[in-house]
């Protein structure tokens, strides 16, 4: 039996364990950190998830979406509240379309669980990758607990350790290996609106709530427990900045100006921002993903910011993508990861495009009244022509279209709706007079036509 190690017992890391043991394959999974099954979720990170239809595919193709599903809350769209506390419902999609709030530590726990109760796969906690010998194959790891190390050479090696890899950082020192590193100006950091005195929410559960202030915002989600999480995300230079707010009197002026509704629902507002850290928020992009006998998954490939819920999607979706090459008959491992990698590599570059567009939206645009209209008309669309029409949100969270297909659609509906606001008097007659030619408009497809 072929004996595998995955480095990194995070979600993606999990979910490929398991599917790697269920096609017969010997699995020890590898992670720095102790394990976190002992101290329960809360000993993970906590920030709540999106877990979308991408994501709830692949955990089914593992046979676990059944016992995944008792730890989500269903998000049907997003509860926009203005600066004057006034609250918006937009919803996602078409009725019944919705993402699932769940918590990032509840998910590992119950996916760590899983697989290491499949008879191929095994953990080893607090024992790190210390390098991979790009010559000889070699794995150098060192046992935290013990203080020692050890080499091991297995025949395959699977990098699922996040944005910051270490096994990542063995393979940039090859030649021609491409790498970039991003950061945004801006930083996030978790806040709280604990649970009502009854035990249930004190905002609606159903929406994914967001504050969007332009260059900035709050979002909050939902947990089962009657609590939201809410992440603030803030430049971290100027006037409303993360570095502006050193003191609590400053803090409570932000949040008194800002998100005032908020605010009111918060009681240990002051203790979580000078106690939670601030967080950086990176992209990476990289290539090639495979050498020899390792492969890039997840995070470590293709690490994204979190604006269109899809970081954790897409990593799952790559366990799926690569169970399905593994199941094609005629394949060796090279050409397995070959092909994986120029399958995904294309869809990772996009999603991180996309993610960083839907920051712009989240934090500024769901508020702009083009922007609305823009998508009334898209879901108007939509609902008349299903087969030949789908807005590009609903394209990357409710269904499997690869991420670069729906770039390419989101370019190509933008250019066709910036056309149509250069109609005189569009967006008061976009329905009486346009209609028709929206719909010729939008539901072409041939580069020639033109209206």
């Amino acid at each position: 039996m072929s004996q595998f190690s995955v480095i990194g017992a995070g979600l993606v890391g999990s979910l490929l364990s398991v599917y790697l043991g269920e096609r017969g394959h010997r699995i020890t999974v590898f992670d720095r950190r102790p394990d976190f099954r002992t101290r329960g979720a809360g000993g993970g990170r906590s920030i709540n998830l999106a877990l979308s239809d991408r994501g709830l595919l692949a955990l089914e193709g593992a046979g676990l979406k059944d016992a995944v599903l008792p730890l989500c809350l269903p998000m049907h769209g997003r509860m926009i509240h203005d600066l004057d506390g006034t609250q918006h419902f937009q919803p996602y999609g078409k009725s019944g379309q919705y993402i699932n709030s769940v918590s990032r530590g509840e998910l590992n726990l119950l996916m760590m669980q899983a697989a290491d109760a499949h008879p191929n796969v095994a953990f080893q906690f607090e024992h790190s990758c210390l390098e991979f010998n790009l010559e000889n194959g070699d794995l150098h790891m060192r046992d935290e607990a013990a203080g020692s190390n050890y080499t091991l050479r297995p025949e395959l090696i699977f990098g699922t350790d996040g944005a910051f890899s270490a096994l990542r950082s063995s393979l940039q020192r090859r030649p021609r290996f491409d790498y970039q590193q991003d950061y945004l100006p801006h930083g996030y950091k978790e806040l709280t609106i604990p649970p009502a005195a009854d035990g249930g929410w004190l905002i609606d559960p159903e929406a994914l709530h967001i504050w969007p202030r332009q260059s900035f915002m709050l979002i909050a989600l939902p947990n089962l427990d009657g609590s939201f999480t809410c992440t603030l995300f803030a430049p971290y230079d100027g006037p409303e900045g993360f570095d502006a707010l050193q003191t609590p009197a400053l803090a409570e002026a932000y949040f008194d100006r800002y998100f005032a509704d908020a605010k009111a629902l918060m009681p240990t507002l002051m203790q979580d921002f000078f106690d939670n850290p601030t967080s950086a928020l990176v992209t990476v992009r990289c290539y090639p993903w495979a050498y020899k006998n390792t492969l890039l998954l997840g995070d470590a490939a293709h690490a994204i910011v979190p604006f269109y819920g899809q970081g954790m999607n897409a990593g799952f979706e790559d366990c799926r993508a690569l169970a399905q090459l593994i199941d094609q008959p005629g394949k060796d491992w090279s050409q397995i990861f070959r092909a994986f990698e120029q399958e995904r590599k294309p869809n990772g570059d996009a999603i991180a495009e996309l993610a960083k567009r839907n920051f712009l939206e989240m934090r500024d645009k769901v508020a702009d009244p083009r922007f609305l209209l823009q998508k009334k008309i898209a879901a108007q669309v939509a609902e008349r022509h299903p087969a030949h029409f789908t807005p590009v949100y609903s394209l990357v969270t409710f269904s499997d279209t690869p991420y670069a297909t729906a770039l390419a659609e989101m370019d190509r509906q933008q250019a066709l709706f910036d056309r149509m606001f250069t109609w005189p008097d569009f967006e008061s007659k976009w329905q009486d007079e346009y209609w028709e030619r929206i719909e010729a408009l939008l539901l072409a497809r041939e580069p020639s036509a033109r209206h």
